[in-house]
């Protein structure tokens, strides 16, 4: 997978800055592979999560460092994981086998499906219409009761372990235990946005020093552009 270069990360980021969090995810994957087109959106959560994951290797490095708040005391807490580590993670299934739970056949779900109910505001009918959407077979009109939810969500997880990674985490202060879901998309956008804006400092920085252009400067290599800056902070 080529390096994403000076001028690819801001076209990027530009690109992605008035789109929703799961479409920045999937224009980073067609930009690195433009044969994917709009296929990626249909892909099951969790090939579009390794192929993110392994896109963050390529881009950025395969560490993944980060933070959340300890909800009991707001204490920060790190993390650190291996992004090629997390994409050996595979499937239990093929991704076209059904996954049955009872009477009821759903595929996994995908990017396309969660933009879908994205909108909707309760929790609890943003979930059963995701369902609705990826059942394939079964008793028409299901009451989706709370015993047969939490049934096929577990089972939606297990045939698709990379759709959501759960991190366990503990508080280094009052020792809360806790789980939290690692979003993938958001984490590799974090890491573009923090590119993007490093180099537009970089182009900043030279354009003041030698009037260069913005195309003038982001036209040199990166190790000349780092040796220029140095020479202009001395």
């Amino acid at each position: 997978m080529p390096a994403l270069s000076s001028p690819g990360v801001l076209e990027l980021w530009e690109m992605g800055m008035s789109l929703h969090p799961l479409d920045r995810g999937l224009i980073a994957l067609s930009v690195a592979d433009p044969s994917l087109t709009a296929s990626v959106a249909d892909w099951p959560l969790g090939r579009r999560n390794r192929a993110l994951l392994e896109l963050h290797a390529s881009w950025f490095g395969a560490r993944l460092q980060g933070w959340t708040s300890c909800p009991s005391c707001a204490e920060k807490v790190e993390f650190e994981l291996d992004a090629r580590e997390l994409a050996t993670i595979a499937p239990a299934r093929q991704p076209d086998d059904p996954v049955m739970v009872g009477a009821h056949a759903f595929r996994l779900p995908t990017s396309r499906d969660l933009a879908h109910i994205v909108a909707m505001d309760a929790a609890e009918s943003a979930a059963t219409g995701l369902l609705d959407r990826c059942r394939t077979g079964g008793p028409e009109n299901p009451e989706w009761t709370g015993d047969l939810l939490e049934a096929v969500q577990e089972s939606l997880a297990s045939a698709d372990a990379l759709a959501e990674t759960r991190l366990a985490l503990s508080c280094p202060s009052c020792l809360r235990e806790w789980d939290d879901a690692l979003d993938v998309g958001r984490f590799l956008w974090a890491e573009v946005e923090s590119r993007a804006r490093r180099v537009l400092w970089e182009v900043h920085a030279l354009a003041s020093a030698y009037g260069w252009s913005e195309s003038e400067t982001l036209a040199l290599s990166d190790a000349r552009r780092a040796m220029y800056l140095e020479i202009v902070h001395a």
